[in-house]
């Protein structure tokens, strides 16, 4: 009896937590928000196509990235022009808080030295979940990855978030 009753527990357990997504504060699941075009969905999934491909400072194409190398390619695939540089890349769009941080924005941060106030550093928002913030960009010596900006390094290092004007 005590095993069927731990199976049957277990069961449901599982078919609960394979079944529960963790709650994303996106434009789809936030009837506040107005909707963003449908073209975000298709940047991020361009943008993942490319995990793994190294790290190639300058680089530009899917030989290999430099962060704004990589930003600048996803967004052109989409008919949107970036600047090659992290700096001028700042400087497109409009600013938004960290709370309102939505997929498809822009992420900043300052180069490798923390003592910085220029920006260094882009990567593209991939996931918003609660107040976390989940990026994808070409960090160097690991090439296109994922990381998270409350992750210390990150954390002390960001210098803003900036959304660009997408159309379909």
């Amino acid at each position: 009896m005590k095993k069927v009753l731990l199976t049957a527990l277990w069961a449901v357990s599982l078919t609960f937590f394979t079944q529960a997504k963790p709650v994303n504060h996106s434009p789809a699941t936030d009837p506040d928000k107005p909707e963003r075009p449908s073209i975000i969905s298709d940047l991020l999934q361009y943008a993942r196509r490319h995990l793994s491909v190294r790290y190639r400072s300058g680089g530009t194409s899917p030989r290999g990235f430099d962060c704004s190398g990589f930003t600048r390619f996803c967004f052109s695939r989409f008919g949107i022009s970036l600047p090659h540089s992290s700096a001028a890349q700042h400087h497109t769009g409009v600013a938004v808080e960290k709370e309102t941080a939505e997929p498809g924005d822009l992420i900043f941060f300052s180069g490798s030295s923390r003592s910085r106030s220029r920006v260094g550093h882009v990567g593209l928002i991939t996931d918003v979940i609660g107040h976390r913030i989940k990026f994808i960009h070409s960090a160097s010596g690991k090439g296109i990855r994922y990381d998270w900006l409350d992750a210390s390094y990150y954390r002390s290092r960001f210098m803003g978030i900036r959304r660009v004007e997408l159309t379909n």
